[in-house]
């Protein structure tokens, strides 16, 4: 916890107000941001926590079109929705401010001048595609196509989402025109270029400096610049976003990933200004801190892109740590709002008043740090009733219900400290520095289960005393170690208040005091023998199993809502993947299997777990075919399967090869069959 910086600028990841943000992404970058920012502030540091609307792009422009409303009304809803869910998370914000307002069009613009006058802007005729039949340029978002590397078929002109690719829109097989469908034609325009492929040493230099970063952030932006980086159009030929300050780039605006990191300078500019406060040290003092929070799928711009923009300016300080997580996936499958698969934080709040500490405990308990990671509605179920109740809840009501009963509801005062007193308060003198180390190593998962250990802690203590038994023998004994207890739930108040923040409140409103500084937890004076304390009241409450039920009733009918619709005589088929050799074919070992058995894997909706007979063996194979096959349909059945593909782990379950189906158009899955009955373990040529 040895820190040299007097001052900290810290960021979280504009979402897109195109859209309700679910809780992957309050996962992915919000909730570990907070949790960071609380501490420091426990800790009277000097901290500004932004984040806000990013409110340009085509993403907005898009959902405009989809909700035939204009894309100023798009931004209004989903920047009020989502603005309201963070504070009631207790996402805590210094501002949550917006890209369409005036200071960030006035902050972009003039960082565009700045770097346009230094020459790092130039001015680049290039052909770019071009709707007729919308008689508009097409920016990369308006483009879809196969994409050449991995062929997943709906690929942007500018990233393939599947498999990460950075693209340009005129490598897209068979592009086609999001506003029309048609497929665009290229025309000649002029927009202006930032010579990323000269500039690569000096971002290099700087990236090779951070060797310390997470190993997906250092790892991802090593794989960009191995590849070497090339000029990207800033500029964009678009009616919605910053406009362009120069006087011949009419009807242009400036690409969103330009203006859209500038947006955390803009947000600390109001923020100064609606505090009476100085914004240039918090981005341009060498002495302070700037971390940004965010998703992997962002990384390239927050380490690459806008470090080497805030270079060439020259007055800004750079990102010192980039702390990016994983992708937090849903029930066995990658969260999508758009297929229904996904939980909003809106409808969490709903379902769930007054439980916003057990949501927050269990993302941060699943942070996808290091890989992703998977929320289940059952482990949701576990984690609250096995450790919340049942351990911080029950330590902070045995405590506080027993000094009622013995003491008068009044914290009693010391007394002689046995040698089991002494290593108790040793012990809690060190969980300040174990939590707080973590945390500032951004390991969140690490420092809430410290901040557990502790609670633990005093159940252990209470459970090996047992003050109950020798009150009556024993008075001054059992006073002493209430008083000790009492003293390790303030110090709990003080240490869950990053992670739980309204359980930090009602554990210190109970002992009658307000939540301690963390610089002075893990001490025992922070009550006072005869100070009264309030009634105890639970602090959690168990989640049963109808709750679990009801939250995967409404999944499956929110995803199945939501699926695409039928498919008809117009519906695009996917284009052919590229061709490979007969010996790449010959090396897949597909032979016909007869199913034995099938069963549901426990906590999914999607997973069945089958055992096969191969003709050469039998086998257990994990498959995502739950939502078109019960389990009581399956056996006896004939399947086509890869036999030689590797095994994984999937669940916790080793899968031994992979059952082979056909997918239509509208994402319907369905088993391959022989039409003839064949022994198990023919092959398949």
């Amino acid at each position: 916890m040895k820190s040299s910086h007097k001052r900290y600028t810290v960021t979280a990841a504009l979402p897109y107000a195109n859209g309700p943000k679910h809780l992957g992404h309050l996962a992915g970058a919000y909730l570990p941001a907070d949790a960071y920012v609380r501490y420091l502030r426990s800790r009277k540091k000097d901290v500004v926590f932004v984040s806000g609307s990013d409110e340009h792009g085509t993403a907005i422009a898009n959902q405009a079109l989809k909700e035939k409303i204009s894309p100023q009304e798009i931004i209004d809803k989903y920047h009020r929705i989502n603005k309201e869910s963070f504070e009631k998370l207790g996402i805590s914000f210094d501002i949550y401010h917006r890209t369409s307002e005036p200071i960030h069009h006035e902050t972009a613009a003039a960082f565009f001048t700045e770097l346009y006058n230094k020459g790092y802007l130039k001015g680049t005729e290039t052909e770019q595609y071009y709707d007729a039949a919308s008689g508009k340029f097409l920016a990369d978002r308006y483009i879809t196509g196969t994409c050449p590397k991995c062929q997943y078929h709906a690929a942007y002109g500018d990233q393939c989402e599947r498999c990460g690719s950075d693209l340009t829109p005129t490598e897209l097989i068979e592009p086609r025109s999001v506003l029309s469908g048609s497929k665009p034609e290229l025309r000649k325009t002029n927009n202006w270029f930032l010579p990323m492929d000269e500039l690569q040493p000096r971002i290099e230099a700087y990236i090779e400096s951070h060797r310390h970063w997470k190993p997906t952030v250092y790892g991802q932006c090593r794989s960009w610049l191995n590849e070497g980086l090339k000029p990207r159009a800033m500029t964009r030929d678009l009616d919605w976003g910053v406009k362009v300050p120069l006087p011949e780039a009419e009807g242009k605006v400036m690409y969103v990933w330009f203006d859209a990191p500038i947006g955390y300078i803009s947000a600390t500019r109001q923020w100064a200004i609606d505090h009476q406060k100085n914004w240039e040290p918090y981005w341009k003092d060498k002495d302070t801190k700037l971390v940004h929070f965010l998703g992997k799928d962002n990384i390239v711009f927050h380490c690459i892109t806008f470090p080497l923009m805030l270079m060439l300016h020259g007055d800004y300080i750079l990102p010192e740590d980039v702390p990016a997580n994983e992708f937090m996936n849903l029930e066995g499958e990658k969260m999508s709002t758009s297929r229904g698969w996904s939980i909003e934080m809106h409808e969490y709040i709903n379902d769930f008043p007054g439980k916003v500490d057990v949501l927050r405990y269990y993302l941060l308990s699943i942070l996808p740090e290091q890989k992703d990671s998977e929320f289940t509605w059952k482990d949701f179920q576990a984690r609250n009733n096995n450790e919340l109740v049942a351990i911080l809840g029950n330590f902070v009501n045995r405590a506080l219900v027993l000094t009622h009963k013995f003491c008068g509801g009044k914290v009693p005062s010391a007394g002689h400290n046995t040698e089991a007193d002494l290593a108790l308060i040793a012990e809690m003198a060190e969980f300040p520095g174990r939590v707080g180390a973590y945390i500032e190593q951004f390991r969140f998962r690490d420092a809430l289960m410290e901040m557990m250990n502790l609670a633990r802690l005093g159940n252990k203590y209470l459970a090996d005393t047992e003050p109950w038994k020798i009150v009556k023998t024993q008075p001054e004994r059992a006073a002493h170690i209430l008083h000790l207890s009492l003293q390790l739930c303030a110090s709990l108040s003080a240490l869950c208040f990053p992670f739980l923040p309204n359980t930090a409140a009602d554990i210190a409103d109970m002992l009658n005091i307000g939540i301690p500084d963390w610089d002075h937890a893990g001490k025992t004076n922070l009550l006072k023998g005869g100070d009264s304390i309030k009634e105890a009241h639970l602090l959690f409450a168990r989640v049963e199993d109808e709750v679990v039920e009801n939250q995967l009733k409404k999944l499956r009918e929110k995803a199945a809502a939501l699926s695409p619709a039928p498919a008809t005589s117009e519906t695009t088929i996917q284009s052919a993947k590229e061709a490979i050799t007969y010996e790449a074919f010959s090396a897949m070992d597909l032979r016909i299997a007869q199913v034995l058995e099938a069963e549901k894997v426990t906590g999914t909706d999607k997973l069945l777990k089958l055992l096969i007979d191969t003709g050469l063996d039998k086998r257990t194979i994990v498959s995502g075919i739950a939502q078109y096959y019960a389990p009581e349909q399956l056996p006896g059945k004939k399947v086509l399967v890869l036999v030689n593909l590797e095994p994984r782990k999937i669940r916790g379950i080793e899968s031994k090869g992979m059952i082979l189906m056909a997918e239509d158009a509208s994402g319907k899955l369905s088993l391959v069959c022989p039409v003839e009955d064949v022994n198990p373990g023919s092959v398949v040529k």
